[in-house]
């Protein structure tokens, strides 16, 4: 008699989370040995660009989808790839390429920067003017010091 879960060969193994769900990983084919993972694909910002035109260019019913399917992408990466182009961070660069030089900064982490960079500023400010003060201070007691020692003798 066959329960749930069993088949011919015997019973159908599901890895089981503490919770008792059963967990994505667990249902994956075993990796064989010496098999590759296929590389993350990197677009380079001038591919990103074009294909945004090429997309942008299609009208007719079922051309987006078409130029998807022939180049590998889902609409998604589209909607990130627009994003990115309304915040500035994919542009052509002259010289390197993302891929072996600089990453283009984000504009959040421009902002960030610029922040801290003033935040900085006024910390330096404080921090010379507390040294003025400190020399001025320090001749003042030198010269309390030496009319003390004149005042002795």
């Amino acid at each position: 008699m066959m329960r749930g879960g069993d088949t011919a060969d015997g019973p159908v193994r599901v890895g089981k989370t503490r919770a008792g769900e059963v967990s994505r990983k667990s249902l994956r084919a075993p990796a064989q040995p010496g098999a590759k993972r296929s590389a993350r694909r990197v677009f380079s910002p001038e591919y990103k660009l074009s294909v945004l035109a090429e997309y942008d260019r299609c009208s007719e019913s079922g051309d987006k989808g078409a130029l998807l399917r022939r180049e590998g992408l889902y609409s998604s990466i589209i909607t990130d790839w627009r994003r990115q182009h309304r915040e500035g961070t994919l542009v052509v660069s002259e010289g390197r390429t993302s891929a072996g030089g600089r990453q283009v900064p984000t504009r959040a982490e421009i902002d960030r920067l610029r922040a801290e960079n003033e935040r900085l500023r006024r910390k330096l400010i404080k921090a010379e003017a507390i040294i003025e003060v400190q020399g001025k201070v320090h001749a003042l007691l030198e010269q309390l010091s030496e009319s003390a020692d004149t005042d002795e003798t």
